[in-house]
């Protein structure tokens, strides 16, 4: 029953938990500690060299200066602009003839005040959680030495940092990492969308400044001045759901079938066939996409070929196409539908291969009792092959989908420079009907360097990954449904 009850327990509030028990246990600290722990409040480590652990004590007090130092000296300029992001531009260059040069008069770099701000925001949070543990850890160290325990040496710290607490050691470098090059930027990044930082207003010669969520409206707006990124959002959104949806489950249906075909009893050389669809992926993807970019091109060999045998005109002759060539990659119907096709002939190896691990591993003694009981083959698939499919490849499938999302590689190699929007109000804020939200952030990026809406976008395309996530792990993965395949 508590195996039970543990296992249902909810992890946020379990998280909950230990943060009001840490400022619960900071609280007993200040209230009970002696005179040096409340004296640790001031000098990190007097708690600790009070209790004759001083290089312990030392290397906490050292941190705790480092902090007030980089706080006070580095920090606070930077802090005390944050709220405007700065009002001084970058003016003329002045003649100085004490130096004898043309020296630009001091100015405010809005995004240097951005990053070194959100910089000094995390480091004075960080640094007040480090001070709360701290007079923590003072305390506990002083209700061992009340209780007559031997306190440990920092040699004796040191060694087991290396041997039962190693796992701390090893983890501290690559979180360190994770925090400094992906949380912070994105952090930077969040707080771009809440800015007008964009072509106008482009740093150093330029200052941006704060505009709440004013990008936001502009982006789910359909009227007014503001309809073009509104109406562009939604066609681009529609397509991008669209687009991944068809990516994902024909690459994954293509990949079992495949997989199916081959290993079947019925078919000869194997390994051949294996081996012709891994060379399809063995390509680098930007060479092949943009090989067959110009493969399907207006101009490209295949539509040269389906005029010479007289193709494109019935294509013209019914109706469909009005062109004297086919617009696989021009036109907006045909380009989505052209693209989702090589898709699959780049995506559906990779399942192939995926599928034939997870097809050698269903028990047979499962298939062949269905078999006695009159299952034909369709109903093994669907009752015993897919499920299993599902069960083993459920997490693969979730990623594959998010991925699709954002698979910039094959919309953008396949249509920069082929294609071309009619639609006015998709180009005037630099979308395309083909364009998926990561390619069209790109664009606003790159070509119209519109940073403030790109990050609007990253917000939206982070928030629908993530609600896909947490909803398809909770819905299709949840359980343990492993017995049901012993």
């Amino acid at each position: 029953m508590a195996r039970e009850k543990k296992k249902k327990e909810n992890p946020v509030l379990g998280a909950l938990k230990k943060i009001g028990s840490f400022f619960k246990d900071f609280g007993e600290a200040v209230a009970k500690g002696d005179i040096w722990v409340k004296a640790s409040l001031l000098v990190a480590g007097a708690g600790y060299i009070r209790r004759k652990q001083v290089v312990k004590g030392i290397l906490v007090t050292l941190l705790e200066v480092g902090l007030v130092l980089y706080t006070v000296l580095i920090g606070f300029p930077y802090l005390a602009k944050f709220g405007t992001l700065g009002t001084v531009r970058r003016g003329a260059p002045v003649y100085n003839p004490v130096t004898m040069k043309n020296e630009v008069p001091d100015y405010d770099n809005s995004l240097l005040i951005l990053l070194f701000g959100v910089i000094s925001i995390s480091a004075l949070v960080v640094g007040i959680l480090l001070w709360m543990w701290n007079v923590v850890g003072s305390y506990r160290v002083q209700k061992l030495a009340e209780s007559g325990k031997r306190l440990n040496t920092f040699r004796q710290d040191l060694h087991e940092m290396f041997n039962k607490k190693f796992y701390i050691t090893l983890l501290f470098l690559p979180i360190a990492g994770i925090v400094i090059f992906n949380i912070m930027p994105l952090i930077v990044m969040i707080c771009v969308a809440f800015t007008n930082y964009d072509q106008t207003h482009m740093p150093p010669t330029e200052l941006f400044t704060w505009t709440g969520l004013a990008n936001f409206k502009n982006l789910f707006s359909t009227g007014g001045l503001t309809s073009t990124f509104g109406y562009t959002f939604s066609k681009i959104l529609s397509w991008t759901i669209i687009w991944a949806v068809s990516a994902t489950v024909t690459t994954y249906f293509g990949g079992i079938l495949l997989a199916l075909m081959i290993n079947s009893k019925y078919t000869k050389m194997k390994k051949m066939w294996r081996s012709l669809f891994v060379a399809a992926i063995s390509i680098p993807q930007f060479v092949t996409l943009l090989l067959l970019r110009n493969f399907f091109s207006d101009i490209g060999i295949l539509n040269n070929m389906l005029t010479e045998i007289g193709f494109t005109g019935f294509l013209q002759d019914v109706g469909l196409i009005t062109t004297d060539y086919i617009p696989f990659l021009s036109d907006p119907v045909w380009a989505k539908v052209t693209i989702i096709v090589i898709n699959i002939w780049v995506g559906v190896p990779y399942l192939m291969l995926i599928a034939t691990g997870v097809l050698m591993n269903i028990p047979e003694d499962i298939k062949e009792s269905a078999r006695i009981d009159g299952a034909n083959a369709f109903q093994i698939f669907r009752k015993i092959t897919m499920p299993y499919m599902l069960f083993v490849t459920g997490p693969y499938l979730v990623t594959q989908f998010v991925q699709n999302i954002n698979n910039f590689n094959v919309i953008y190699l396949l249509t920069q420079d082929i294609y071309t929007t009619m639609d006015q109000k998709l180009a005037a804020s630099n979308g395309k009907e083909v364009d998926l939200l990561v390619t069209w952030l790109y664009r606003l990026t790159s070509e119209a360097y519109n940073y403030k809406m790109a990050s609007v976008i990253g917000i939206c395309v982070f928030v629908i990954c993530a609600v896909f996530t947490l909803v398809a792990f909770n819905t299709m993965i949840k359980g343990d449904k492993e017995e049901s395949f012993q």
